[in-house]
């Protein structure tokens, strides 16, 4: 074989291996949308849990959230944030609270009562996932987290 001949099959190579990479990268995510943090019946879905926990985090920070903003937090469509935020707001969770100056923006604020049932599901999560913390092993999650963290990093500064 000439030297032509060997890169191309070095190229060839080359693709497949990317093809794999990106074969695993779809898998991890596909496992990760299936991914429940909670084997317990609770009042919120994950979805519903995490925009809870995102609006009472801008709360704390004196900041109030749009849907916007929501959708870009927890990594989902305006237009899915708008049909959680219809249901949780059909259900007294939450409320489109407009804005004093510009009335074509709308607040996304928590009801009163709701930190109860929160408070209970998120209770919940934590004891479950730290049960899974302990059994998978404290170092071996750290690490986990901080080379997915680089990875995420790595492709949010490549897009």
């Amino acid at each position: 074989m000439n030297t032509r001949e060997n890169k191309q099959i070095a190229i060839g190579e080359s693709q497949e291996k990317k093809k794999e990479y990106l074969v695993k990268t779809f898998a991890l995510l596909k496992k990760r949308e299936a991914l429940v943090i909670n084997n317990k019946k609770t009042y919120f879905n994950q979805t519903e849990l995490r925009m809870i926990g995102e609006i009472l985090s801008a709360k704390n920070e004196g900041d109030r959230l749009i849907s916007t903003q929501l959708a870009k937090l927890l990594g989902v469509t305006r237009s899915a944030v708008s049909q959680i935020v219809n249901r949780l707001e059909e259900r007294g969770i939450v409320k489109r609270v407009p804005d004093d100056v510009d009335k074509k923006i709308a607040y996304i604020e928590l009801t009163d009562g709701v930190m109860d049932k929160y408070g209970k599901d998120l209770d919940s999560s934590i004891e479950f996932v730290g049960n899974i913390v302990s059994e998978f092993g404290e170092e071996k999650f750290n690490t986990m987290c901080e080379l997915f963290g680089e990875f995420v990093d790595l492709i949010e500064r490549k897009i």
